[in-house]
């Protein structure tokens, strides 16, 4: 937990250093899933966006950066191999609270559908910081996951971002921005743990 809260406070710090800050934020979302995808862009769009004409920059600079962090799981993924990977995962799982089942069938969904899945993954909190690995692991082709995945971030990221700016714009004056954007990936960290530990008894009495 101290490390999380340690995070946080960096993150408004790494906002500031314009669009570079922005991609890091972003690449750092994938690469130390620790922060809810939702809140750290809420703050991205309320620290990073001045004006309406900054909106599509930050959208696809933060697209960027969350693809460029994909890309490094990717590569981890491509260079291990299938049988290295699912070791690997083996040993990680328990720190990054994540099942084996759960990275089979991820594999397992893969298979076929390799653009699509990882597009559409990218729309789904928790998954979209974890998929890389494994499309690594298959030897799916790079520029088709580079791509899918920029695609998918662009949208995810798009409601997020204007929502943070609107929240700046209407509420909160720039000088209390980065507090409340702690306090709003805060919120948002809570509410995701809440619900994950709520919902993993039902899943081991099914």
């Amino acid at each position: 937990m101290n490390g999380s809260s340690h995070l946080l406070d960096m993150l408004p710090d790494l906002a500031a250093w314009g669009l570079l800050g922005l991609a890091l934020c972003s690449a750092v979302e994938k690469l130390v899933p620790v922060i809810p995808s939702a809140g750290m862009l809420l703050m991205l769009g309320m620290l990073g966006v001045v004006h309406p004409s900054d909106l599509l920059t930050v959208i696809a600079i933060t697209a960027a950066g969350s693809t460029s962090g994909s890309l490094l799981w990717y590569g981890m993924g491509r260079w291990l191999g299938p049988e290295r990977g699912d070791i690997f995962v083996l040993k990680v799982a328990r720190y990054l609270d994540i099942k084996e089942e759960w990275y089979l069938r991820l594999k397992r969904n893969y298979h076929g559908n390799l653009i699509r899945v990882t597009f559409f993954g990218q729309l789904v909190p928790v998954v979209r910081a974890y998929m890389a690995f494994p499309a690594g692991v298959l030897a799916m082709p790079l520029p088709g996951f580079a791509i899918a995945t920029f695609c998918g971030a662009l949208i995810w990221n798009t409601p997020f971002v204007v929502s943070g700016y609107l929240l700046r714009r209407q509420i909160f004056a720039p000088d209390t921005a980065a507090p409340a954007a702690i306090a709003a990936i805060a919120l948002v960290n809570f509410l995701v743990l809440a619900l994950f530990r709520l919902r993993r008894p039902s899943r081991s009495a099914a």
